[in-house]
């Protein structure tokens, strides 16, 4: 899953960011509204954290312009506004939860996974294919009772796959949900992704395979 962290406060967005990396996100950091307007535009992306005091605008009127457009995408407000009726200006214009400077980290990133654990949203479901599983919450990975270890992108790429079973998942989509637009990749790190994934899958196993389908990407389904 790939979030948009809209942050000014350098050391902070990059709290933030490490800490989501660290929990199997990939995760963009930009400091201003024009440049969350930008990759908003170009990304798909699954949850934004939200500052409000930007240096060239609110982030309430980014707010309030996305929820105008139809935008559905989880915002989690972080800000040092802390009287009650910034609280309910930010929910009310369209804030999704709403948290107050200085915070605990890992309890912005307890915010962020509840709000994708609600319905429709990206966590909280389990996802099987033959005796393989994917408990997409703790990330979990089990062939029958065995626990498979997998890397966190490793893990990310599988979720994507099994949600996406029987479908080919394109290479470009593949791309933009693994890695932030701060990834060093070289030109064949998804083939590696793919390779490692497949044998560790295999060395556990799974009884799936990942196609790959030349030119367009790669499609997981059960083993016949």
């Amino acid at each position: 899953m790939r979030l948009l962290v809209v942050e000014d406060e350098r050391d902070l967005a990059s709290l933030i960011r490490d800490a989501l990396e660290k929990g199997g996100f990939a995760a963009d950091v930009v400091m201003s509204v024009a440049a969350a307007q930008d990759h908003l535009r170009l990304v798909t992306y699954d949850l934004v954290v939200l500052d409000l005091g930007l240096p060239d605008g609110d982030g309430l009127a980014l707010l309030r312009r996305l929820r105008s457009e139809g935008t559905a995408i989880p915002i989690l407000i972080l800000t040092a506004r802390d009287g009650p009726e910034d609280r309910v200006l930010g929910l009310d214009a369209g804030g999704d939860d709403y948290l107050v400077k200085p915070f605990h980290v890992p309890e912005v990133i307890a915010r962020i996974r509840a709000l994708l654990r609600r319905p429709n949203a990206a966590l909280g479901v389990t996802l099987t294919l033959g005796n393989l599983t994917l408990e997409t919450t703790t990330r979990q990975v089990r062939v029958e009772n065995a626990t498979v270890p997998l890397s966190q992108r490793e893990t990310s790429m599988l979720e994507i796959l099994m949600r996406r079973q029987g479908i080919v998942v394109m290479r470009e989509v593949l791309e933009q949900r693994l890695y932030s637009f701060d990834s060093q990749i070289g030109s064949n790190a998804l083939e590696v992704l793919v390779h490692r994934l497949r044998r560790r899958l295999q060395e556990a196993g799974a009884p799936v395979v990942i196609h790959t389908v030349r030119g367009v990407g790669y499609l997981m389904a059960e083993q016949a």
